[in-house]
């Protein structure tokens, strides 16, 4: 990462910029040199190799005139071996092979003996037989290696009486020329490294100044101001040094009086109970503190910029009545999805005015007023239930004792039953009453445990037993199962029994004829119990499970009152669990059957002692 930062900052850009150029200039000179020495050793190497074959072609013209006599043929014959050996050493030292070829294109001397008397059919050579004197060609060989041909033809005038051919390997001129490249290389090389170290020397004096500043910049962002920017020189740097260090201290006292501020006015923000929304004059989120974001579910980074009856779900012209400044004040109730809950919210709006400006703005103050609603909602429904719990019996009793008194009491037979009827209803209103007095007693807190030990399947026979006649007399059969390992639990007995009967009780009334009950109690984890009763019955409607444990909340309140519920068993149940720690749920499907499961929390005989 270093070496990345250091290769983005103006010193390595200054630096690369003076080496390309360096770089450039040396390549463009050494581009020229190095054209230049290849072209002239390579002319030197073939205008020295033309003056050879032009030489050699004169002084073999007069072995090839064949005008001498017969006599002295033993004499000509000595002279081509002579011509023979002189090309030989002739050539011996030029890495070249030389050849002497008649009119007719064979080889009569050559300096690779191999050669000698073979027909020489190259082009140089045909083009030289018939008279062409500039025949050369530059080729590379199957190793590799540059050669080149030479053929000049023998003879004056018209008339060619042969060819000198010669071919000439020119690594020696191109070992010579990549020498001298490398010596330039290397030099380009040097030439860049003093470069580059004279460029770092000089681009520093530029450079630092400039990093003392960022430093000190950098150093400003993160709220420190202690520091100031040494100042060097009075040149440009020298006076943004200075400039920038009178801007520091003018913006430290500025920062100072802001944050003291904003840290006044976020502390707050922060810590209101009520959630706070700022608009601009447009109506768009500007600011919205943590107590907003929480209730109306969203981000900080998602909701600023956008208009707030898009935030709030209100119609639009309410927000622009504010901004216009014909309302200044408003209540709303508006409803926000929270799973399967609705939160209600109670927002007041008030325009913000700015001096010499007009309005410039709304500010919204959201309150949760869910759990009030919810108490008030509670409220009313408790005194409704009461009160229609209570009116049904009374009216009864009211009916039949009327009846009576109009006369009913003097036929026995229909007094005695009126009488059962009234006597029945008060058991009733007494049973909702004392339902009503638990409930109140394990609310308050002045319902007291008395735990003791219990051994779990003795409790639970025990409830079975309780329930036999109803059992039998229904054929409804009643399995209980106890998973191994669970013996003993500390626990109210009393109140768990009360707990067991009105599970039990409610399964074997919405249980038909000749089903079953299943009583199971085993452990979950290593510290809880978990105790079910499940049945087979008509099941619960899955709209109707979540208010289940709600007080005098019936799934069917006719079949209820018939079979003598109050709607209570199950709050108190409820209530009970909680009270020893534990928790309690339902599990139904209609047709199918229901399952009510709770959980105890396993406890040491020793630990309620303590």
């Amino acid at each position: 990462m270093r070496g990345i930062r250091f290769f983005q900052s103006i010193q390595a850009k200054l630096i690369i910029v003076y080496v390309l150029l360096i770089l450039i200039a040396m390549q463009l000179i050494g581009v020229y040199f190095y054209k230049t020495v290849e072209t002239y050793f390579k002319n030197d190497f073939l205008v020295s190799r033309n003056s050879q074959v032009t030489l050699l072609a004169g002084f073999v013209g007069s072995y090839l005139t064949g005008d001498q006599d017969s006599k002295n043929a033993a004499e000509g014959k000595k002279t081509y071996a002579d011509l023979n050996e002189f090309v030989s050493n002739l050539f011996s030292i030029n890495n070249a092979e030389i050849q002497i070829i008649d009119a007719n294109g064979n080889v009569i001397s050559t300096s690779v003996p191999n050669h000698l008397k073979q027909k020489n059919t190259q082009p140089e050579v045909i083009r030289a037989l018939q008279g062409i004197k500039d025949n050369q060609r530059i080729f590379t060989d199957e190793d590799g290696y540059r050669k080149v041909i030479i053929a000049k033809p023998v003879g004056s005038g018209v008339r060619v009486l042969g060819a000198v051919y010669l071919i000439a390997s020119m690594e020696d001129v191109y070992k010579t020329i990549r020498s001298i490249n490398r010596i330039l290389i290397s030099g380009t090389l040097i030439a860049l490294g003093l470069t580059a170290i004279l460029g770092v020397i000089l681009t520093s004096t530029i450079t630092n100044p400039i990093k003392e500043i960022t430093k000190q910049a950098t150093a400003v962002a993160e709220g420190n101001f202690d520091q100031q920017v040494i100042i060097q020189g009075t040149d440009e740097i020298g006076q943004l040094g200075q400039t920038f260090n009178f801007m520091m201290n003018r913006l430290k006292e500025a920062l100072s009086l802001n944050e003291e501020e904003k840290e006044k006015l976020a502390s707050i923000l922060t810590n209101m109970n009520d959630g706070v929304i700022a608009t601009d004059d447009k109506g768009h989120v500007i600011v919205l503190n943590r107590r907003a974001k929480q209730i109306l579910q969203t981000e900080e980074e998602t909701t600023i910029g956008l208009d707030i009856s898009e935030v709030l779900g209100i119609p639009q012209g309410t927000i622009q009545g504010l901004l216009q400044g014909e309302v200044r004040t408003t209540l709303l109730d508006i409803e926000l999805p929270d799973d399967d809950e609705q939160l209600s919210v109670r927002i007041t709006f008030t325009p913000i005015h700015r001096r010499g400006e007009g309005q410039s703005g709304i500010i919204a103050v959201l309150q949760d007023v869910t759990d009030q609603e919810k108490l008030e909602q509670a409220r009313r429904e408790f005194v409704a239930n009461v009160s229609h719990e209570l009116r049904t019996p009374l009216t009864t009793i009211k009916s039949y004792l009327e009846a009576l008194d109009d006369g009913a009491i003097e036929e026995p037979q229909l007094a005695s039953r009126f009488i059962s009827v009234t006597r029945s209803e008060t058991e009733r209103m007494i049973r909702l009453v004392t339902d009503l007095l638990h409930l109140s007693r394990l609310d308050s807190k002045q319902s007291m445990m008395s735990k003791s030990t219990t051994f779990v399947s003795e409790m639970l026979e025990e409830v079975a037993d309780r329930f036999s006649f109803q059992l039998q007399q229904r054929k409804i059969q009643i399995v209980i199962r106890v998973e191994n390992g669970v013996t003993n639990l500390l626990l109210d007995r009393d109140k768990i029994d009360q707990v067991l009967d009105n599970l039990v009780s409610n399964a074997i009334k919405y249980t038909g004829d000749e089903g079953a009950i299943r009583l199971e109690a085993r452990k979950i984890e290593k510290d809880m119990l978990e105790i079910s009763v499940q049945d087979n019955g008509i099941g619960i409607p899955k709209k109707d499970l979540t208010r289940i444990f709600e007080r005098f909340y019936r799934v069917d309140k006719a079949r209820s009152r018939n079979m003598g519920g109050t709607g209570l068993g199950l709050s108190i149940a409820r209530e009970i669990v909680k009270a020893h720690g534990g928790t309690i749920q339902l599990e139904s499907e209609l047709g199918q059957g229901t399952r009510v499961i709770f959980t105890l929390p396993i406890q040491q005989e020793e630990e309620d002692e303590l």
